[in-house]
């Protein structure tokens, strides 16, 4: 291990043991932006923290993204830097994912080969879906205007460093609902007085599922989830109230909206059924990820150049990304990178025991690095 991937890595690891949740990243962020000062670059701090890098006289500018926060997840694994935060994990890899960016600032900074402006985008509260949003709000994109943006997500289960993305839908959205159930409580031992909400809520939980498999086309990429069902019964009380929480995912808006119709008209029939009152309540957290056709073939050709393997017109990927927002402000390209394929850099994100891969992190500074000279190449005159 020579001194750069060295110091990745001691990086990583202090990211990984101090873990903070969205919106509550202060720790990373003054670490991030002591970092970057340290580098000479103009630093700005807000909801995020913005890195600006400038070389030769273009005027085109890129950003590159990376994400800071970690999830409430108490850390099961075995190595020897856990995190040092109870019920606190980063258990998706954005420790690594800011470690290749600052990687890459480190490179463009001791040898800033290229013409225009790098903004390095560290942004806050991904997991929720809040934090580009929030970024944007705050003017990032007005006040650090770019011609196109990236970022990388690390995707355990793939060999180390491959790439792979695809033009267009690349991450389903999310969008979160509430099932309210009014039925007619009463005693466990005569239903037949009452209109049981559990049996309501039973018969919706099973008829959703026929959202993706009976009204929508195979191959949609549709996902329709219950993930709670709350009740105010008790051992021997029917519950006369009910409540049904849960997500679904699409892969285009008109998809999106025709669940959310569909939904709707599942719970009037069976509200009419049982003559209860259900509502259904919906909120759109992540909007689909569309990359850009340009920034797509841009990042094969940096991979490449980086020594990726690269998967061309990969399957888009079921879960969100909050750099939808990003992307749909700005053409860009979300991509994934291989964490590795066995131990705890191939278990599944957000498991207890997954951890990044302190291999991928040169390739991925590496890869931005290439990136950056690809998309603002320098000039033969450029000093």
């Amino acid at each position: 291990m020579n001194a750069f991937e060295q110091r990745l890595t001691e990086r990583r690891r202090d990211f990984h043991r101090n873990p903070e949740l969205g919106f509550q990243e202060t720790r990373t962020k003054r670490e991030i932006a002591r970092e970057l000062r340290a580098l000479g670059l103009e630093v700005h701090e807000g909801a995020g923290v913005v890195g600006v890098l400038r070389s030769g006289q273009g005027n085109r500018a890129i950003a590159l993204r990376a994400d800071m926060d970690a999830l409430p997840i108490p850390e099961m694994s075995t190595h020897d830097y856990p995190s040092d935060t109870p019920g606190v994990m980063h258990a998706c890899g954005h420790d690594g994912h800011m470690t290749m960016l600052l990687g890459a600032a480190v490179r463009l900074s001791e040898c800033p080969d290229f013409d225009g402006t790098v903004v390095f985008l560290f942004q806050p509260n991904e997991e929720h879906g809040l934090g580009a949003q929030a970024m944007i709000d705050e003017g990032v994109l007005e006040r650090f205007p770019v011609d196109e943006i990236y970022a990388i997500h690390n995707l355990p289960g793939a060999p180390t460093g491959q790439v792979s993305t695809r033009t267009g839908i690349i991450c389903n959205s999310e969008t979160l609902f509430e099932i309210e159930i009014e039925g007619r409580g009463g005693h466990a031992s005569m239903p037949q007085m009452g209109v049981d909400a559990i049996t309501v809520g039973a018969e919706l939980v099973l008829a959703l599922q026929t959202i993706v498999a009976r009204k929508l086309p195979p191959g949609a990429g549709a996902v329709v989830s219950v993930t709670e069902f709350l009740t105010d019964g008790q051992r021997n009380v029917l519950p006369g109230r009910a409540t049904l929480k849960g997500d679904y995912r699409a892969r285009s808006p008109e998809d999106r909206v025709a669940v959310e119709t569909f939904m709707r008209q599942i719970a009037d029939g069976v509200a009419a059924a049982h003559d209860v009152s259900v509502k259904v309540k919906c909120a759109t957290e992540f909007i689909e990820t569309i990359n850009a056709q340009e920034p797509t073939t841009a990042v094969y050709r940096a991979a490449e150049a980086a020594g990726c393997e690269i998967v061309r017109d990969r399957l888009p990927m079921s879960f969100s990304e909050d750099f939808a927002y990003f992307s749909a402000a700005v053409p860009g390209c979300f991509l994934l990178m291989g964490n590795g394929e066995t131990g705890a850099n191939g278990r599944p994100l957000h498991a207890s025991d997954y951890d990044f891969n302190d291999a991928l992190l040169p390739i991925g500074a590496e890869f931005w690095v290439q990136l950056v000279r690809d998309r603002l190449p320098a000039r033969k005159d450029n000093k």
